[in-house]
């Protein structure tokens, strides 16, 4: 069926006009939606890379990349960040292919329109302008035809009535006037007649020729726009599933990554991260009570509380909160806070406010006690260096006899994997520039070999610098796989000795103090290790007290301290408290401002001197105050 608004709606100016005007708005309409469409799905992608970015695990944390559902988050979130790509290529595409296009497009389509209807509106008034001529040129017709025929009548009436001369005369002149009229009415009828022929040919003109041809160009923009609007249509939809088979991968991707993790692989993990190689503790001892001794505070009482503690430490250490040796060893790495309060009260003793004497820093001053202080207060005067030594250094050892024996095996082992690569790299660049210098000394005019040396040297004392480095790591981890074997056999053999003595609970605890095995003088992370250093100098000296100190048993109470001020302690080997309690003081202020402090067995720490008010023993006072004067 033939479709032609010329010919079907050639009486439909004004309804052809309203339809495409709201075509058009249509048109507008659809491309603003598109581009709303566009600016939604870069905002989507925004907030999507934002979040992937949000919850990435950061670098700083080792554990994200050891556990497979750790793994299989981050590759979730680097798809998801691929996803988010993704739909920032779909709103382009949008934006380029459709909301650009369309927008250009409708500006030209409102130009053409109001062309094409200009010329409709020409046409129109031009029939209008013929249509008008003709009326008039009608009515004039009509006008004179029936002046004529009322002049015919009254030459006719005076005709009948013809006696005098007079009225003869009159009836000339009448008829002489209806001649005239007659005239004028001819001339009007072909007036009139032409009129009517012209619009007749100019209404045929404007509904066969004009009107047929403008509306068809009408139909044709609009069946354009229509397409335009398809074609439109078609491309966001193919700008969208053009990004469905990378979407489509992405979601394999996060399948596959979450049918990558292994939880059988995942605890296993855990074990190798945590495990320390050490053997669950033994039995208790029998402790027979039935011969008690009362003993006065002395030095053999002193020294007896001491291995006492040190026997109880050693058994019970799995159930520490935290691992002494490191904590209380390491004092904090800042001056103590001030009071809350100014003036400092009148029980505090060695206020941080008044800075020590300038000539006697803490760890000289831990030095000349050391040297010159007795046998029975060496350990606390070395603890005390150890602890100023680690605050100047802030460093772990190198060989990371800190660590526990299974992880310090895995951090060598590590270490030595690392170095062996770098002396791979540097083997090969080694090789590289000596065939380098080969082709300069074959050809010279490639380049001077000479300039070549300086490099070569370089990388043979990096190699030599690696391989000591790779040497002693070496042997580190040869003496810590010994040591571990060693700890080992010497758990199994200490077990087996502990079930023979809990058949005799009448042997005296001294004696089983003197027969432990050197294993039992290890602490809990596996971190026994002689002090070399200290040894060159008081190797005569320290003999007696190296195990008790490696030991690191807990100190005796000297005395006790109430706390004025609340503290929280934040810094690694401080301890918190709350006003008005009561602690245990198992050392003195060294002139740093920090005093050692014990709320139980398990809870030890440093606390500002100028925050408690000390009440030192008098027997400990005064032994403390002896130990010092040898």
């Amino acid at each position: 069926m033939s479709c032609n608004w010329g010919t079907e709606l050639w009486d439909q100016y004004d309804n052809l006009e309203k339809h495409t005007s709201w075509g058009i708005d249509f048109l507008e309409r659809y491309t603003k939606f598109v581009k709303e469409r566009a600016d939604i799905e870069l905002s989507y992608a925004k907030q999507i890379r934002s979040l992937s970015k949000k919850y990435h695990p950061k670098r700083s944390r080792e554990d994200e990349s050891r556990y497979t559902w750790c793994v299989a988050f981050t590759a979730t979130l680097q798809q998801l960040n691929e996803l988010a790509v993704q739909r920032e290529d779909l709103a382009e595409n949008m934006n380029s292919q459709v909301v650009c296009e369309l927008t250009r497009y409708v500006q030209e389509l409102k130009a053409e329109r109001k062309t094409h209807f200009q010329d409709g509106r020409r046409a129109q008034q031009h029939i209008e302008s013929s249509w008008k001529q003709l009326e008039s040129s009608k009515r004039r017709f009509e006008r004179d035809c029936k002046e004529a025929e009322r002049a015919q009548h009254v030459s006719d009436r005076i005709d009948l009535d013809n006696k005098t001369d007079g009225e003869k005369r009159c009836s000339l002149k009448a008829r002489q006037t209806a001649q005239q009229k007659q005239q004028a009415a001819e001339e009007s009828r072909k007036d009139y007649v032409a009129s009517l022929n012209q619009f007749n040919q100019d209404q045929h003109q404007h509904y066969h020729t004009l009107v047929p041809v403008i509306y068809q160009r009408i139909q044709d923009m609009e069946e354009r726009r229509i397409e335009r609007v398809c074609e439109a249509m078609r491309l966001s939809a193919e700008a969208e599933r053009k990004v469905l088979p990378v979407v489509s991968r992405c979601l394999d991707a996060m399948t596959d990554a979450a049918e990558s993790i292994q939880p059988r692989k995942d605890t296993r993990q855990v074990v190798e991260v945590y495990k320390s190689g050490f053997e669950p503790p033994g039995d208790i001892e029998f402790e027979d009570y039935s011969a008690t001794m009362r003993r006065s505070i002395s030095e053999s009482s002193y020294l007896d509380n001491r291995v006492e503690g040190r026997r109880h430490s050693r058994r019970l250490w799995p159930f520490l909160r935290k691992n002494k040796l490191l904590t209380l060893l390491s004092s904090p790495r800042q001056p103590p806070p001030p009071p809350p309060t100014s003036p400092s009260p009148g029980g505090v003793v060695n206020s941080p406010q008044s800075p020590p004497p300038a000539s006697r820093e803490p760890i000289t001053q831990r030095l000349n006690d050391l040297m010159s202080s007795g046998s029975r207060t060496r350990k606390q005067c070395l603890r005390s260096l150890k602890r100023g030594l680690s605050l100047k250094l802030g460093s772990s050892p190198a060989d990371c006899s800190h660590l526990q024996p299974e992880q310090r095996h895995k951090k060598l082992q590590a270490r030595i994997n690392n170095i062996n690569q770098e002396i791979q790299k540097e083997r090969e660049q080694r090789d590289a520039l000596l065939k380098m210098r080969e082709v300069y000394e074959r050809s010279p005019q490639m380049g001077d070999a000479g300039s070549l040396e300086p490099r070569l040297e370089e990388v043979k004392q990096n190699l030599q610098r690696l391989e000591e480095e790779l040497r002693r790591n070496q042997v580190w981890l040869s003496e810590a796989d010994s040591r571990m074997s060693d700890h080992c056999r010497r758990r199994q053999s200490g077990s087996c000795g502990l079930n023979s003595q809990a058949t005799t609970p009448g042997s005296s605890s001294m004696k089983q103090l003197d027969n432990r095995s050197p294993a039992s003088r290890e602490s809990p992370d596996g971190s026994y290790t002689e002090d070399h250093s200290a040894e060159l100098h008081f190797k005569s000296r320290s003999s007696e007290f190296d195990d008790d100190f490696e030991d690191e048993e807990p100190l005796p109470s000297i005395g006790t301290c109430k706390s004025l001020y609340p503290f929280q302690g934040q810094n690694e080997g401080t301890l918190s408290m709350l006003e008005g309690e009561l602690l245990s003081v198992v050392e003195e202020d060294k002139g740093d401002g920090w005093t050692r402090v014990r709320r139980n067995l398990e809870e030890e720490g440093y606390v500002p001197t100028s925050y408690i008010k000390v009440f030192l023993d008098n027997s400990a006072k005064g032994f403390v105050q002896n130990s010092r004067l040898v």
